[in-house]
């Protein structure tokens, strides 16, 4: 059955494209323009401005097909809500499962990118560091809010610009670096590089399922989501190309810190600093604001029977999950200690693309009388997802799925304590 969504349970609608827009494009231009070029690049070589254009088509159909969904069912927790209502309980707690593990190994990666750029050699320790702090503002209920989130997407984007800049007045680019003449990098090394940079795109969400006041949802969500993955795209690409030019595929993989590299190359180690904070003003807001949200989402599955039901205590006063909040923290440090850079933006990208799986699948289970987003949408969504998922490095990719099927069975395991108890 649909949940319910007449007006009663609708709040005022107050923002229009440009803001959700922005909101969404604030959530999605963070770690991953500073982190997921470097390991995309090692896979897809001079091809990799094709892999950034699959990961955005494959991003605008999971956002489409999820603002059909977020329509009929409007609450934050998305894709878990989607699954359990159009596919079943166990559909559900996978997307749900899927997320949690995605936005654990995502504020692992933004955390190990915060520190490739400001901490170079004591990567490990600051990205920990980091965690465990933010973890802590966390705790104590604080917030990443709009208009903060707007502030740092300007300060992010012009530090993006600085770069870009640089590199083309210093006229030391190559387009040789930009020919796709050379050795074709195979399906797998492009489509492995695509599925690493729709970590990039994941904020589509925001505008997908907002949170928050929207003016006429039904025009306005479809062209926020076109607005900022078209935006997104746009900052992505000229940094790419900018990026793939001046250092050539080869120089671009081997960087931890890729736009330092950039500015470097470009005769302007002067602008070094400000890339750095660029990067750490991004990774850091965006680490302060995906791990709330996985923990809300814990909190829910808790309290459906999911998770233990311990999970779903909340703070007197607060919306804080006070159990959920450090163990999301806590996983994304131990991904901190035992993952790279690279495996963790692969595995935060794995958990995404699986969650959107089973979001496209939810989509065909419109009716035409719920605004169904088009065939070929959905279907090239539910399709790219799992074939840019499978394309991923195999191990990294065997070890997310044993993840995620473990999750199933600790569901199970938690259903059988739970009848044993009742």
């Amino acid at each position: 059955m649909p949940t319910p969504t007449g007006p009663q349970a609708r709040p005022a609608r107050a923002r229009g494209a440009a803001g959700l827009g922005a909101a969404c494009a604030a959530a999605m231009i963070g770690a991953g323009v500073f982190a997921a070029f470097a390991p995309a690049a090692a896979g897809a070589g001079p091809w990799l401005p094709v892999a950034l254009l699959l990961a955005a088509a494959v991003a605008y159909c999971n956002a489409t097909c999820s603002a059909r969904l977020a329509a009929r069912h409007p609450e934050p927790e998305g894709a878990y809500v989607w699954g359990r209502e159009r596919l079943g309980e166990l559909w559900g707690h996978t997307a749900g499962w899927s997320f949690l593990v995605g936005k654990a190994a995502s504020g692992a990666a933004m955390a190990l990118a915060f520190a490739s750029y400001v901490a170079p050699g004591w990567e490990r320790p600051a990205a920990a560091a980091a965690v465990a702090a933010l973890t802590a503002l966390n705790m104590i209920g604080v917030r990443v809010t709009d208009r903060a989130a707007k502030v740092l997407l300007a300060a992010t984007v012009t530090v993006l610009a600085v770069a870009v800049a640089a590199a083309a007045a210093d006229g030391g680019a190559d387009l040789r670096n930009l020919s796709l003449s050379g050795a074709w990098p195979g399906s797998f090394g492009l489509l492995g590089a695509a599925g690493m940079l729709f970590f990039a795109f994941t904020g589509y969400s925001r505008a997908a399922a907002p949170e928050g006041e929207v003016r006429d949802p039904r025009t306005t969500v479809p062209r926020a989501v076109a607005l900022s993955i078209g935006g997104v795209l746009a900052v992505y690409m000229a940094v790419c190309l900018a990026a793939l030019s001046v250092l050539g595929p080869d120089r671009l993989a081997a960087g931890a810190a890729p736009l330092l590299d950039l500015v470097r190359a470009s005769g302007r180690p002067g602008l070094a600093p400000v890339v750095a904070a660029g990067a750490a003003l991004a990774c850091l807001g965006g680490l302060l604001a995906v791990l709330p949200r996985a923990s809300r989402t814990a909190a829910e599955m808790a309290s459906k029977g999911d998770l233990p039901r311990a999970l779903a205590a909340v703070r007197p006063g607060k919306d804080t999950p006070y159990l959920a909040e450090p163990l999301l923290g806590a996983a994304a440090l131990l991904l901190v200690l035992v993952a790279d850079l690279g495996a963790a933006i692969v595995l935060a990208a794995l958990g995404a693309l699986v969650y959107s799986t089973i979001a496209n699948a939810s989509a065909l289970r419109l009716g035409a009388e719920e605004n169904r987003p088009p065939l070929l949408i959905a279907l090239g969504g539910l399709g790219g997802c799992v074939v840019l998922a499978l394309s991923l490095p195999l191990h990294l990719v065997a070890a997310g799925l044993a993840v995620i099927a473990a999750g199933a069975l600790g569901r199970l395991l938690v259903r059988t304590l739970d009848a044993r108890g009742g």
